[in-house]
Order: structure tokens, then sequence, then C-alpha cells
């Protein structure tokens, strides 16, 4: 069964009734024929891509009705420089009919020369600036934004994102929750009460197997695991997200994991679809 949702950025997308499951790039290569071939043949909705040949792919996955649903982007602000450059704009043009987001993060801004620290709110009227400036360019060609928390970024803590999309105030601009930047970051510990406030401005969540325990210390290879894998209770944070009636999208990250790609991604797939309420 298909419905069709109007998710917190206002763009309408046929999807099944549980929230659609695609595959970042991070965990699946070829060319894009061969990744929209995987990706139909285990299950997923679609993919998190990279901006180069962002069309290419974008083309190839529609041929299979399957979604590119955002394209990554890292980016560096400062209160001299305006946001926009000319491979950005070609990024973001070349998503337009696509029903893609640009998901944006923010490693660094500098304000007279300097670096702002990481989270620090100075940096905050540079940083909405710039990206009011994205995403009035976006806008005009129906693309939306999605801010991406990151490790060691200026924008690291999900909070951040959260504080500057409701700054920017913009039913076009939304925010991420990764579930590894958050380990990493934030430690183990229950994102339940910031996610009731991302809400409804959560456009996409990202999850993967982990370890829980001293997450803050540990590395990639334990916050990063096929989904279903390591000690940390997936399944209830996607519990979380249902009773929440988050409706949005859900990807998963698989950056580093070693191993058959095939192999990792139906894994992670028997994992998702045990995740789902029985109900549904």
């Amino acid at each position: 069964m298909h419905i069709t949702i109007v998710s917190a950025l206002n763009v309408a997308v046929v999807c099944p009734a549980e929230n659609p499951f695609f595959a970042m790039d991070t965990g699946v290569s070829g060319t894009p024929a061969e990744v929209a071939g995987v990706l139909e043949e285990l299950g997923y909705a679609g993919l998190g891509g990279s901006p180069t040949g962002a069309d290419e792919m974008a083309a190839a996955l529609q041929q299979h009705d399957l979604t590119l649903f955002n394209v990554y982007w890292v980016l560096k602000f400062d209160d001299q420089t305006p946001a926009l450059s000319d491979s950005l704009r070609d990024c973001i043009d070349s998503l337009r009919g696509y029903e893609s987001a640009l998901w944006i993060a923010v490693s660094e801004v500098r304000k007279e020369g300097q670096p702002v620290a990481l989270s620090s709110t100075d940096g905050d009227d540079v940083a909405v600036s710039r990206l009011r400036e994205i995403a009035d360019y976006a806008a005009a060609r129906d693309v939306s934004v999605s801010l991406y928390p990151h490790t060691n970024y200026w924008m690291q803590r999900f909070e951040d994102s959260i504080r500057l999309a409701e700054k920017l105030d913009r039913s076009d601009v939304g925010i991420t929750f990764n579930l590894c930047h958050w380990l990493k970051v934030e430690g183990d510990r229950d994102p339940s009460e910031l996610l009731t406030r991302s809400m409804p401005r959560l456009s996409f969540v990202t999850l993967n197997g982990a370890d829980r325990g001293d997450t803050r210390s540990m590395g990639w290879a334990r916050l990063i695991q096929p989904l279903g894998s390591g000690s940390y209770d997936g399944g209830r944070l996607v519990e979380t997200l249902h009773a929440m009636n988050y409706k949005g999208p859900v990807g998963l990250q698989a950056y580093g994991i070693k191993g058959d790609q095939r192999e990792n991604l139906r894994r992670s797939m028997d994992a998702w679809k045990a995740m789902q309420p029985k109900n549904e």
C-alpha cells in the first residue's frame, strides 16, 4: 500500500505507509544503474548520495521508481564571503524536479577572520544569513534543505541544528538526526526530548547498528555497524519515532563498514523490517 504524505519540508512524496528506508552512498557503490538495481532488489526506497553526478543518479533511481532523497554537502561560512558558489548553484540546479533535499553540514564559521568555537552561538548570525541565502536559491528550484550535524564540525550537536532551524523558521529548512554522530558527540543518552523539540522540522533520520557505553570515546567501527548489530537498541529508537508520529525518510548509515556491501545491505534491511510495529 502507498500513501501520499506531506513532510515537514512541504514536499508531497508518494511512499510506503511505513517510513521510506533509504541507503546512504557510504554503503553502496557502482554505476547509477548498478546502484539503482541493487537498491530496488533489496527493497530500499532510494539513496542519499553525493553532489557528483547527482542528476544522473537521480534519473537512474527514478527509472526504478526510487528516489534520490538528498545529497550531502560540507560548507564553511564566514562573514565576508557569500555562501553560494558556482559549484553549489550547479548542484542545486541539478536536483530540480527530483524532490531531493540538500543535506548541509557546516564544518566551520569564521567572523573577522577567526574561527568561531564549535557549537558556539557566536556563529549563529553568520550561519543563519548564509543558510538563508542557500535556502532562497534552492526554494526557487523546488529543492529543500536539511541541516546535518556532524562530529567535530561547528554544527556538531543535534541541538545546534535545531537552534539554527528555529531561527530560520522556514518550512523548507529541516533537521537531520544522525544516530552515529549523536552517540559520538552527545554520548549514550536518550535523544527523545530533543527529538520531540525538533518536530515538525525533523526531515531525516539516519540509523545504523552501534554499541552502548562510553560512546564518546569509541571509534567509528563500534559506532557504525550494520543495522541490528551491536548492543545499542535501534528498535527502541524506531519505536520512539513511531510514537512521535514521525513519517519522514530514514537513512542507513554505513560509513567504514567492511565486508560485502550487498550482504550488509540485506542484513540491515532485515533488521529494519524486524523493527517495524507488528500492527502495520
